[in-house]
């Protein structure tokens, strides 16, 4: 992708769709898939841009769209396409999710707004479900028309992969298979007419008003209505005690029954069972995003998923016998997995880090990841001198040397502009992460001056948490 093609596209399309040129386009931060969303503004029209590269999959999006608008689900509008299919632009619905309503209620003790929004979420879910289902275009489904063995299969197999064998966990593979083929045949009893969305989780769920707007629905496919139910309620971001998870479940099938007959117990009976499947695909992502590629959050979900995984064998919710799962499980309870992870929840941690480009951009270990990437090789370099390659940007001689010349303030004074803005936003949001990188070429003077006098700055202006790290530390030449 040319970040910069996208921009110019996007552009184009706003000023084609209002008429007027976008003032300001604000890159948005990541989140778990590979789309990319801006939000322009001009004067009191704001809209979001969108950027994926897969045309299969963002035509399925445009279809699911279109639907939903017309059975007057709440979904973003579809405003403009490009021709190119992996360009478009969407209504603004802010910036509020369902976890951040949920953090807030962890901030504040006060659940009674989050809960609520919850249950407008399952309410609207079995709109979705039913009508989805009665309406949807499912040809346009992709990868899969259907969530079938296959995709059951993909799950499983994510857990075995991405978890089992990457945190080698032992396991006996065939009595593994056998219980997955089990798990299969049983899940394909449920009834399974109806749209599923595959990914119902927290961070999907915009809140508008306190009424709930979904997103990311483009992975849905035709399906059984138990996974969406599991994937929220069983979510480590919703965190819901086990009572609330059973009274939950109760008053979705209350409201259910408005709708079709009810037969609770069957319902229910293969409801743990997806429960299982999805805290399983759950924990092969916990593995690959968390441990393979690092990432804080990811990783601080294991502990909660281990735990969810045996209450299910303990407290006899499935219906089947998956003794291979149930012996993974029990050993994971007494696994270094199992153990809670200390994690800061309340308040901004800014990362500061300085680095080498000669052995690139440092990796954000949070889950949100983005933040700021500072170029310092267009500043003076005492690395140049003889009488300076021994020090770092640590000591006073490299700090008198840079700070001679007006270009190294004014570059502070603009890192400074820029870093402030996002700083107060993610504080008044609530966001517990920031990542901001400053690069020359060997990590030793300029990068590392920078950093510090960054952190100086933003422990003496903000009631945050500074964490400071200079990769290329044991590298740094010496005398001698």
């Amino acid at each position: 992708m040319n970040l910069k093609d996208t921009k110019y596209k996007l552009a184009e399309l706003f000023e084609a769709y209002t008429g007027h040129q976008a003032a300001q386009m604000d890159q948005l931060p990541g989140s778990g898939s590979d789309r990319i969303y801006f939000r322009l503004r001009k004067d009191e029209i704001s809209l979001i841009g969108a950027y994926h590269h897969d045309i299969r999959e963002n035509e399925a999006f445009f279809s699911f769209t279109k639907t939903f608008t017309e059975l007057k689900i709440n979904v973003p509008k579809l405003l403009a396409i490009h021709p190119d299919r992996m360009h478009y632009l969407l209504s603004d619905l802010g910036d509020e999710t369902l976890y951040d309503r949920i953090r807030k209620k962890h901030l504040s003790k006060e659940e009674r707004p989050a809960l609520c929004v919850i249950k407008k979420a399952l309410k609207q879910l079995i709109e979705v479900q039913i009508n989805g289902g009665k309406n949807i275009d499912f040809s346009q489904c992709y990868p899969r028309e259907a969530f079938d063995r296959q995709s059951i299969t993909w799950d499983l197999n994510y857990f075995k992969y991405s978890f089992l064998k990457l945190t080698g966990t032992p396991f006996d593979e065939q009595a593994l298979e056998d219980d997955f083929q089990t798990l299969c045949n049983f899940l394909l009893e449920a009834p399974s007419d109806f749209f599923m969305f595959r990914d119902f989780q927290a961070r999907n769920i915009m809140v508008v008003d306190n009424t709930p707007w979904l997103i990311d629905y483009q992975g849905g496919r035709r399906g059984p209505m138990q996974y969406d139910l599991a994937s929220l309620l069983y979510s480590p971001k919703t965190g819901l005690t086990d009572v609330k998870k059973e009274l939950l479940l109760d008053y979705y099938l209350t409201h259910l029954s408005k709708f079709l007959p009810v037969d609770a117990p069957s319902f229910k009976k293969h409801y743990y069972g997806f429960v299982l499947v999805r805290i399983l695909q759950a924990m092969g992502a916990y593995g690959f995003r968390g441990i393979s590629e690092r990432k804080r959050d990811f990783r601080n979900s294991i502990p909660q998923a281990i735990d969810n995984l045996n209450k299910l064998f303990e407290h006899e919710q499935l219906a089947i016998n998956l003794p291979a799962i149930h012996q993974i499980a029990q050993h994971l309870k007494l696994s270094v997995w199992a153990e809670a992870v200390e994690v800061k929840t309340e308040g901004l941690t800014i990362r500061i880090t300085s680095f080498s480009y000669k052995k690139g951009i440092p990796d954000d270990p949070s889950e949100n990841g983005g933040g700021f990437v500072f170029d310092c090789r267009g500043l003076p370099n005492p690395g140049r001198f003889p009488e300076y390659r021994s020090s770092s940007g640590l000591d006073n001689k490299v700090k008198d040397y840079l700070e001679q010349y007006q270009q190294v303030l004014d570059f502070q004074e603009q890192v400074r502009a820029m870093a402030a803005i996002s700083i107060k936003e993610y504080l008044n949001r609530g966001f517990n992460h920031l990542c901001v990188n400053f690069g020359c070429t060997g990590g030793q003077h300029r990068s590392v001056y920078q950093a510090e006098k960054f952190a100086e700055w933003v422990k003496n202006n903000f009631e945050v948490e500074v964490v400071i790290i200079h990769t290329e530390k044991m590298n740094w030449k010496k005398d001698g």
